[in-house]
């Protein structure tokens, strides 16, 4: 009897089932065994369209307004504004810059303006040997060879489609903003380096006067606060203020290797922690988006994937339950995807989360997810103690590189997702610039 191999024999037997099995997307076992092609492959979501973003294709945090996308770039130093009326042709209208060395790779915008991270352009100025060197060490123990650079939040008017017109910068002496969040309203919620501190921590920016931002409050993990003597935190561990994001009166911040804090903000200028959970170890850390969903009273928390081929092992993205602010309790994870190979391929598991902010799509049930070389990952998390994946997209490799780091695999880096009410997606890579795709769900 002639020797049929396990694949032949699935492809005939898929025959006898019937084509509609396969009908939608094929699921290779190993990363080897089928290339992506340049739309992807998708389970309920259809590709539309490719960016590159105007030849600087590294691209972070999106913000979409009035037809517009503003995207931050990790390496290009600036923010690239495109006209998206037709979201099957993005077209590239403005660039701005703050200079060399001064990365402005995280934004928000909401009011008809655009608030704007600026902090050194870390790997433009420092020569890390992987990514590793970045992730496990404090930030001012990481960075040596420093370079003039500007440091602070710089607010922007964009009521008037494809500008940025600078209206205000607040200086932040240190090595800068991270991220910050700020649906609108009077407040910022920021992570910032700050003389001093070892990292990223949080600082509140009132904006009653829009043109005049004012820091009113700053708040750390025990240890951050190097000049004034604090015990240090643990070697090899970075704790740090990746974001928060409010809801209502609380806030949900995620620390890195420090883990994930919930704190009373019903008064900003004094925030009060009410709780501090830290699941590293046993598991890897890199804590980095926290979701709140107030309504059914649960947090959506990942933890980015920040090595190589799975080298720190599986990252993985948690469900708790936030019922008594005092005590979060993870009561689930996130299916991890298992459809190809990912570690062989580069930096695979987490890395964002679709943010519900007001103006795009919003819901306490369905979660996306961006992860890496696996893509975009959606989940139903009607019951929250069993989520479930409902329709992912995986990316193509990109052609070339453009972070300059060593020892980095040529791999898909699928950063972040802003998702519009109509299920629009505007898909960001750390190297291959932008993909729009339409959820069908």
């Amino acid at each position: 009897m002639p020797q049929v191999s396990r694949r032949r024999h699935l492809q005939q037997l898929s025959g006898v089932v019937g084509a509609a099995a396969l009908s939608a997307w094929s699921r290779p076992t190993s990363a080897s065994e089928a290339d992506v092609p340049p739309e992807g492959i998708g389970k309920g979501i259809q590709h539309i369209s490719y960016s590159d973003i105007g030849g600087r294709p590294d691209s972070v945090q999106v913000m979409f307004n009035r037809q517009h996308v503003y995207v931050g770039h990790m390496f290009s130093d600036g923010v690239t504004i495109l006209d998206a009326s037709d979201p099957r042709a993005l077209k590239p209208v403005n660039f701005f810059t703050a200079g060399q060395y001064t990365r402005t790779h995280h934004l928000q915008a909401a009011e008809d303006l655009l608030l704007v991270a600026n902090g050194a352009n870390i790997v433009a100025m420092q020569s890390y040997d992987n990514m590793r060197g970045y992730f496990e060490n404090t930030l001012v123990d990481s960075i040596t060879k420093a370079k003039k650079f500007r440091s602070g939040l710089s607010i922007h008017d964009i009521s008037k489609p494809g500008e940025m017109r600078e209206i205000a910068f607040l200086e932040m002496p240190g090595f800068g903003i991270n991220r910050l969040w700020w649906p609108g309203g009077r407040y910022a919620y920021v992570s910032a380096h700050f003389d001093g501190f070892t990292d990223h921590i949080l600082c509140v920016v009132d904006l009653k006067t829009i043109t005049k931002p004012e820091v009113i409050a700053k708040w750390w993990l025990p240890g951050m606060n190097r000049a004034a003597g604090e015990p240090p935190t643990p070697k090899g561990k970075r704790f740090a203020l990746h974001h928060m994001i409010t809801a209502g009166d609380r806030g949900y911040a995620a620390w890195r290797d420090g883990g994930f804090t919930i704190h009373d903000i019903s008064d900003p200028a004094n925030p009060k922690l009410l709780s501090h959970i830290n699941w590293s170890p046993p598991f890897a850390g890199g804590t980095h988006t926290p979701l709140p969903l107030p309504k059914r009273q649960l947090a959506v928390v990942a933890d980015e994937a920040n090595a190589e081929k799975c080298a720190k092992g599986l990252f993985h993205t948690f469900v708790l339950d936030v019922r008594a602010p005092e005590n979060p309790v993870p009561i689930a994870t996130l299916p991890t995807p298992r459809e190809r190979d990912f570690c062989t391929i580069g930096t695979f598991g987490p890395h964002n989360l679709h943010e519900n902010r007001p103006g795009s799509f919003q819901s306490e049930e369905t979660i996306f997810a961006t992860y890496n070389n696996a893509g975009v990952r959606v989940f139903d998390l009607k019951d929250a103690f069993a989520p479930k994946e409902i329709a992912y997209w995986v990316p193509p490799t990109p052609k070339k590189l453009v972070d300059p780091r060593p020892n980095i695999a040529l791999a898909a880096k699928t950063c972040d997702a802003y998702v519009r009410p109509d299920g629009l997606m505007f898909v960001s890579d750390w190297n291959a610039g932008m993909h729009v795709l339409q959820y069908q769900g």
